[in-house]
């Protein structure tokens, strides 16, 4: 209710809030930009790609380069430039003046298009489970197979290839190359989209036995994260660190909202089990609706001041601000409400940063406040 009370005063729409929550999201991942540039300065004329990133102090992959001879060829770390040249750069948006200013002009030529019938683009898709985790620089796409990574697809996103990127299962790597190298590649990576298909059991039921252990974890004075915090902790730093233990934690979508859908479908089963029983009789009589009242209000004036200051003050986006509140009050229905009525994954996002250190603080203080009047 809190939800849609915020969304009335501020008269927020819904596809608004998640095109400007997709566009912050972009200019934070620095989608990648190509650009074919002519080289023009003379101070970079027989530099090689290795000389011009340590001059241009950034991310950014030479695709494929035009040279006086009109050949184009696939540039590696050794290659010299010379002024004339024709460059295909993948680099961030941000990144373009610096290259205007230390290259030469962008030109309306397009590099993919002129390449011969040896020189291809190709897309990738990682399913080898034993290169989840490892950086692309370790690939050694250069010297091993006389490839260039130009953009990284993951979950529908683009990611520059940069050497430094850790790769995750599902990963699409787009390669530039011959044929041949090409499919030497494919076949070290794996590029089978039915292994995707195969839900990875195993680190779900870790990261669940993990969890339920870490929950059961006496932090002092009897306080524990319990079952719902625990594992949360613990799929959070598995999503982080669990290519360090050989774990995979890729999962399709539809694996993904089916596990979603059902934990919320169970939860809601169990409390109705268990709170059914006195139901009517703890509530339908004057003390019982005096406490209903009294917790309706306790609940809704604390979530309607800090939703009202989030937006107001520091301008936090509405979907953000549905996990916050969710998560604020631990709350898997609303969650599940916000995720159903926006279909973005961002309230989830918010709802995972608060949800722990909630846990956590409700226990503490419920404790606190029983000592203080011991």
């Amino acid at each position: 209710m809190a939800m849609l009370v915020i969304k009335g005063i501020f008269k927020i729409k819904a596809d608004n809030e998640i095109n400007s929550l997709n566009a912050e999201a972009n200019a934070a991942l620095n989608v990648p930009l190509k650009e074919t540039f002519e080289v023009t300065n003379e101070l970079i004329n027989g530099k090689t790609i290795m000389e011009l990133h340590d001059i241009i102090h950034c991310e950014f992959v030479v695709s494929r380069l035009l040279n006086a001879y009109n050949e184009v060829i696939i540039p590696t770390s050794k290659t010299v430039i010379h002024t004339g040249d024709k460059l295909l750069i993948i680099m961030s948006a941000a990144d373009e003046p610096s290259f205007r200013a230390l290259v030469g002009r962008v030109i309306d030529m397009n590099l993919e298009e002129s390449t011969g019938k040896e020189v291809v683009s190709r897309r990738i898709v990682l399913t080898q489970s034993k290169y989840n985790g490892v950086t692309l620089g370790s690939l050694r796409l250069h010297t091993a197979y006389q490839l260039n990574a130009t953009r990284v697809n993951r979950a529908g996103v683009d990611l520059l290839a940069s050497p430094g990127l850790r790769l995750q299962m599902g990963d699409r790597i787009t390669v530039v190359g011959t044929l041949a190298d090409i499919d030497r590649l494919a076949h070290r990576l794996g590029n089978s989209l039915k292994r995707l298909n195969e839900p990875n059991l195993i680190t779900i039921f870790v990261g669940i036995l993990v969890g339920i252990l870490v929950g059961s974890i006496d932090l002092g004075w009897g306080m524990k994260l319990g079952l719902a915090g625990g594992p949360l902790v613990v799929a959070i730093l598995l999503s982080r660190f669990g290519y360090k233990f050989k774990l995979v934690t890729y999962t399709s979508s539809s694996a993904s909202m089916l596990m979603r859908e059902l934990g919320i479908c169970l939860f809601l089963a169990s409390v109705g089990i268990a709170a059914g029983k006195g139901f009517a009789s703890t509530v339908f009589n004057p003390e019982g609706a005096m406490w209903v009242l009294w917790g309706f209000l306790i609940t809704i004036v604390p979530l309607l001041i800090i939703g009202t200051i989030a937006r107001k003050v520091y301008k936090i986006n509405f979907l953000h601000i549905m996990g916050l509140l969710s998560g604020a009050c631990t709350d898997p229905p609303a969650l599940a409400y916000a995720g159903n009525s926006t279909g973005s994954d961002a309230p989830a996002v918010a709802y995972s940063t608060v949800y722990p250190l909630t846990m956590f603080l409700r226990v503490v203080v419920a404790q606190a406040l029983i000592l203080s009047f011991m």
